[in-house]
């Protein structure tokens, strides 16, 4: 297996999507295509294999962008709508492989997962067909598509959620505070992606600042701000932020070193 993985930002914005529905500030009618942010969702490719973390409503659309033909697992950062709603649409590729697509996620989300999604266990009929998945409780590192996977616990505002570390990248989304206990597991990073919402305070996010200053205290070689709003313009924030501090957008790579 290869020593190496890619990821790639399947969407990159916050729980609106960019441009926003019914808005016309100058954000959403921007004609840079870096301020076209679906959803906030990754991919890891490792040799042949792939995995997905968070499906949002634009699943199937960022699947048919990216041309991805295969799926070997999903992880869940947490339950919200923006993360979670495209579940349904991994179904194919449970299709196409003919067995269960193992989903990873903490108790509360799978919790949540059987609520929101009942049907894939109690349908009383089957029409175009159910996901075939298992889930898989998040109890401490595990290991997917032959990479060791580390959940990190962060704060989004009064809810614990998970980032994941893979080699030396950690995406952490929707992230507003990082816990002490979880500054260890952020050590010799050479990539750090964390939500940023905004300049002004935001209550479940990080902000501009708060994005600065958890650079400052984590000191990875990179930091990437994701899950963006139209508050923010692709342009604004390169001339705003350091070098090592920038923001990603739709369809972006980088190289993970395992």
């Amino acid at each position: 297996m290869k020593r190496s993985a890619t990821l790639e930002f399947l969407g990159s914005g916050t729980s609106t999507g960019v441009p926003v529905a019914g808005c016309s500030c100058e954000v959403c009618r921007s004609s840079d295509p870096h301020d076209k942010r679906l959803r906030a969702s990754a991919l890891v490719r490792h040799g042949n294999r792939c995995l997905v973390i968070d499906t949002g409503p634009e699943f199937r659309i960022q699947c048919l962008r990216t041309g991805l033909m295969r799926l070997d697992a999903v992880l869940y950062t947490h339950d919200h709508a923006d993360h979670m709603n495209g579940l349904d649409d991994i179904r194919a590729y449970s299709f196409f492989k003919g067995r269960r697509l193992p989903v990873w996620g903490s108790a509360g989300t799978l919790a949540a997962i059987r609520r929101r999604f009942h049907y894939i266990w109690d349908a009383k009929q089957f029409g175009g067909g159910l996901p075939d998945i298992k889930l898989h409780r998040v109890n401490g590192p595990f290991s997917v598509i032959g990479l060791k996977v580390v959940p990190i616990p962060i704060k989004h505002g009064k809810m614990d959620i998970l980032g994941y570390r893979i080699g030396d990248m950690a995406y952490m989304t929707d992230i507003s505070a990082l816990p002490a206990a979880s500054l260890p597991l952020l050590e010799n990073l050479n990539a750090m992606v964390i939500s940023c919402v905004r300049f002004g305070h935001h209550r479940t996010h990080l902000n501009i600042a708060g994005a600065m200053r958890l650079h400052l205290r984590v000191r990875p070689k990179q930091t990437l701000l994701t899950h963006l709003s139209h508050y923010l313009s692709h342009k604004e924030l390169i001339a705003a932020l350091p070098t090592d501090i920038c923001p990603i957008y739709d369809c972006m790579r980088i190289d993970i070193r395992l």
